[in-house]
């Protein structure tokens, strides 16, 4: 019996599931320490296989004439069409299909372009796809899941390794925790003979095989560690028919803090796949993610952020988004996030939280003031301000002439946004 994963969610599902999607934290790594960038799976293999680890021949095309020409070029006989979106669950959506002949591949590609897949990682609204993958067909004798990742409790990377290819890990973990094996590398020996044989036994591999595990985990390591990468999923990881160990998906995420060091990882970059308001967000250096609640949170500090999300969870309520502006916010970013939160239609009421240290409350005040001025407040506003400054910014507040409720802690100021946010629906 190998050890559980003791996790439900290494993908890189862009939702706070106890913050009001469902009933699973499925996003493990805390934003504002940076939520990563996401590539498509035809970029992920590009990069894989500049690592030397194996991966089908494969085509992005972004028109139907494009696919057609794509396997045309890989010849066949047996090709998969595969839609690009950020998002996992895409075969179960009808996103992903096997065909036989250069008419299929055209016919499946007018279906797929175009559409909008709805899976569980997307949301009910779905994404629409934009660009496919033509792939040559694989003979699948079995098929593993395989990831790595960060793992913060031992500060190592962690590989979680499983016979159950291609199924959703978190639910492997729910229901056969006892077919997922866990282990962490150490960075001052890196990847080893006995993590070799660790894998193999785990998935009833030898030989020729096992063989084939060792260069496999040694460049998957290796392109963890040199692109930063956060995350890194081949699920699944499949053994052909004639003996062969390929990746036949790859899912990889990086670290946003590192981007500075890889200009060739950012141009991979899809905008068209990501919220708007994240992307407005990104101009200003604010940590923002985009989540489904009604009351938009303005803090100061990932773990004060993650306190508020909490506390109006709570009481009643769901948060709108993660927003830390930072230690070192200047009035006109400050003004900036408030548009941004503004910006969004869910947004029924906001909360501002700040506990002055670095950040000044005088100047989170004056941001708040001057965004309010210019773009108007159509939802309730509970303010709370501690710490440095905190009296000028309350007197700021107070003589700004704005419909603004102030708290004097997050309980009082939790309670006062989510009653305002209740009697207005």
């Amino acid at each position: 019996m190998y050890p559980s994963a003791g996790i439900y969610g290494f993908r890189l599902a862009r939702r706070f599931a106890s913050l009001g999607r469902d009933d699973s934290r499925e996003r493990v790594r805390r934003p504002g320490i940076g939520h990563g960038m996401n590539i498509h799976e035809y970029q992920a293999k590009d990069v894989l296989r500049d690592f030397g680890l194996p991966v089908p021949r494969g085509l992005p095309a972004f028109s139907v004439d494009e696919a057609v020409k794509a396997a045309q070029e890989l010849g066949g006989p047996v090709w998969v069409v595969k839609a690009q979106i950020h998002a996992g669950g895409r075969g179960k959506a009808g996103g992903v299909t096997v065909v036989k002949s250069i008419e299929d591949v055209r016919k499946e590609a007018q279906r797929i372009l175009g559409s909008t897949l709805v899976t569980h990682q997307t949301g009910p609204h779905g994404k629409e796809v934009h660009r496919l993958y033509i792939e040559d067909g694989s003979a699948i004798e079995r098929e593993f899941y395989l990831s790595m990742l960060v793992d913060r409790e031992t500060s190592r990377i962690a590989f979680v390794v499983s016979t159950e290819g291609g199924m959703d890990i978190e639910e492997v973990a729910r229901t056969n925790p006892e077919k997922i094996l866990t282990f962490t590398i150490d960075p001052a020996v890196n990847i080893c003979p006995f993590h070799v044989r660790l894998v193999a036994r785990a998935l009833g591999l030898e030989g020729e095989q096992q063989k084939q595990l060792s260069p496999l985990l040694t460049h998957l390591h290796r392109a963890f560690v040199d692109k930063d990468m956060s995350l890194l999923e081949i699920n699944p990881l499949v053994l052909t028919k004639d003996g062969q160990i390929v990746c036949l998906d790859a899912k990889v995420g990086f670290d946003d803090n590192a981007l500075y060091r890889h200009k060739d990882i950012v141009a991979l970059r899809d905008l068209s796949e990501e919220d708007e308001k994240e992307i407005e967000a990104s101009k200003y250096d604010l940590n923002y993610v985009a989540l489904d609640g009604a009351i938009g949170c303005m803090v100061n500090g990932a773990g004060l952020a993650m306190a508020t999300m909490d506390i109006i969870k709570l009481y009643g309520e769901t948060p709108a988004n993660f927003l830390d502006v930072g230690g070192g916010a200047s009035k006109e970013k400050v003004a900036a996030a408030f548009k941004i939160i503004t910006a969004d239609p869910k947004v029924k009421g906001i909360l501002v939280n700040i506990f002055g240290g670095i950040m000044k409350c005088d100047v989170i005040a004056e941001g708040v003031v001057a965004a309010v001025k210019e773009v108007g407040l159509k939802v309730p506003l509970v303010v709370r301000l501690e710490g440095t400054n905190v009296a000028l910014g309350k007197e700021i507040i107070a003589k700004s002439g704005l419909n603004v409720n102030s708290a004097d802690d997050l309980d009082d100021a939790a309670q006062k946004i989510v009653k305002a946010v209740k009697e207005t629906v």
